[in-house]
């Protein structure tokens, strides 16, 4: 969720209209348009490969040789799978043009598995793109998984998808700027104190759902009348002069500088930014927030599925989960490797005491592991249909 970059608003200012990248419009649900799933070969028994796409710095990496990633070089000792890692995924309507001409002619994509977002999960599922999993080959995310993320609209027995990381939108303030803080949307929206300092989320699905669902009082079940309330509120906010930009993964930088002290954000983001700036808050706004996770996912076509499924039942052991967590600082969907980040710590105490410390403070952070009470005023936003993307376009 926090890469993708689909314009919600070309000149806010201008016209209440969202423009959409240039991809296709996703099929409406249940409208597959091919399944090469049934005559898909898995070479996976003769053949110990596997092709891993991922997002830029979303895997540990050890600290003196930036091309080692800890966790996979472990997995490949443990499983005998040699693993191809590419850092191919910038955005997810980007990595969607490159694999839909392949996908869209039966063909493998080239990647035996793939993260993407939540969003891009439903489309791809509706396309008949992906391969079902089989959960004999999950124990662990069976277990394991977290059950806030077990059940999610656009796949809802987790057929064919399983969460990598996940993350929170809401709001991030500067709290000496704001000592009161921010505790809204509708604040951000319309509080003089914030005018010109404030910074929404450009892309249609990070912000929209999460907009709309104000409205609604739930991201599950807005409705057009919603959607619409929630365009007018940030058209009126934009005439009022309250919005300096519409950004994507650069409101960090604002925030970092100054030059925005309250911004539609991303929990790992701002987890990030305290490091260097402990004033900087995330809340969840009193309506409430966005629950969203990047997925691992196994595209039509692909000839290792079940190295791929064995690559991500790895993940879902504890202690491997928390190494992970412990680099990329999102939120993670294995809530017993947060005892596994403490065990670790016990045993790094007496080699690496600063190290022991840090692995206890990340293990209580809920930007990490949340309670269940900060997680108790958020939802995973339900998708649009065909329909409704083409009229808000």
């Amino acid at each position: 969720m926090r890469h993708a970059h689909i314009t919600l608003v070309g000149a806010v200012a201008a016209a209440t209209v969202l423009a959409a990248c240039g991809t296709d419009p996703i099929e409406e649900e249940g409208a597959a348009t091919d399944t090469p799933t049934e005559t898909t070969e898995d070479l996976s028994a003769s053949e110990p490969v596997l092709r891993f796409d991922n997002w830029p710095l979303y895997i540990d990496v050890d600290d003196d040789d930036e091309n080692l990633r800890p966790t996979l070089e472990a997995f490949s000792e443990d499983s005998g799978i040699e693993v191809e890692y590419v850092e191919a995924v910038n955005d997810n309507d980007e990595y969607y043009a490159k694999i839909s001409p392949a996908l869209s002619a039966g063909q493998a994509p080239g990647a035996d598995v793939f993260v993407v977002t939540d969003w891009m999960v439903a489309r791809l599922i509706n396309q008949g793109w992906l391969q079902p999993l089989d959960k004999g080959n999950l124990p662990n995310v069976e277990e394991n998984l977290d059950p806030a993320l077990a059940s999610p609209s656009f796949d809802p027995d987790r057929m064919y998808s399983v969460p990598w990381q996940s993350g929170v939108t809401g709001i991030a303030y500067d709290s000496e700027k704001l000592p009161d803080g921010v505790t809204s949307w509708e604040q951000l929206l319309t509080d003089p104190a914030l005018a010109g300092k404030v910074t929404l989320l450009r892309g249609m699905r990070e912000s929209l759902p999460v907009l709309a669902g104000a409205q609604a009082g739930s991201m599950e079940n807005f409705t057009d009348e919603d959607v619409q309330a929630a365009l007018d509120a940030v058209q009126a906010s934009v005439d009022a002069g309250q919005i300096r930009a519409f950004t994507g993964n650069e409101y960090v930088e604002d925030l970092a500088s100054g030059n925005v002290i309250a911004a539609m954000a991303w929990s790992g983001d701002v987890f990030q930014l305290q490091l260097d700036n402990p004033n900087l808050e995330f809340v969840i706004p009193e309506e409430g927030g966005e629950l969203w996770s990047d997925n691992l996912v196994v595209p039509a076509g692909a000839t290792h599925k079940t190295n791929a499924e064995t690559l991500m039942d790895w993940y879902y052991q504890p202690e491997v989960a928390a190494e992970l967590a412990a680099w990329v600082n999102y939120i993670s969907p294995v809530p017993a490797a947060k005892d596994a980040m403490l065990a670790l710590a016990d045993e790094e105490e007496a080699d690496d005491p600063e190290w022991a410390d840090e692995l206890r403070e990340l293990a209580e952070s809920p930007a990490i592991f949340p309670s269940g009470d900060y997680l108790s005023n958020v939802g995973i936003a339900r998708d649009f249909t065909a329909e409704e993307e083409t009229e808000y376009e």
